[in-house]
């Protein structure tokens, strides 16, 4: 697997909150999820309740969406992160590794009983603006895309 760019990768590391696009039945649904980044398996991690319309959603359909973004109302420092990939449950050491890493960046989860869920991305499209107007820089993960990751 081709490592995402850099600029890619420090600017997932520069947040923490990303929104998750669901679907099923044709019913769109989007949630934002605190999560972290581990760079070795290209895997955005979040926590959540397995009784969430997101996580029941992405039961049928594990293909999901995303964004992360930057808000600001100047144009020459917008930028932006879509996404794609499929989601699933940690589980076994994938989870006990996830779980330590979660917690170092969010101690206060350890309070709540919730499930880890890895998306592992197939697609990315990041616009940087302070690139040039509109520059955008593409990610695919050859070993797993979606039929529509045609950009």
């Amino acid at each position: 697997m081709d490592k995402p760019d850099k600029r890619i990768v420090e600017f997932i590391g520069q947040h923490h909150v990303l929104t998750l696009a669901t679907s099923f039945e044709e019913e769109p649904y989007c949630a934002n999820c605190f999560y972290i980044y581990l760079e070795d398996t290209n895997q955005l991690v979040f926590t959540s309740d397995k009784e969430t319309k997101h996580i029941k959603d992405s039961a049928h359909n594990i293909m999901v969406g995303g964004s992360i973004v930057l808000e600001t109302k100047t144009i020459g420092l917008i930028r932006g992160l879509q996404f794609q990939g499929y989601v699933s449950e940690l589980t076994d050491d994938d989870y006990k590794k996830a779980r330590r890493a979660y917690l170092s960046k969010f101690p206060y989860a350890i309070l709540k009983k919730t499930a880890l869920w890895a998306i592992d991305i197939t697609f990315m499209k990041f616009t940087d603006n302070r690139l040039g107007f509109g520059k955008k820089i593409i990610w695919k993960n050859h070993d797993l895309t979606f039929s529509f990751a045609k950009q």
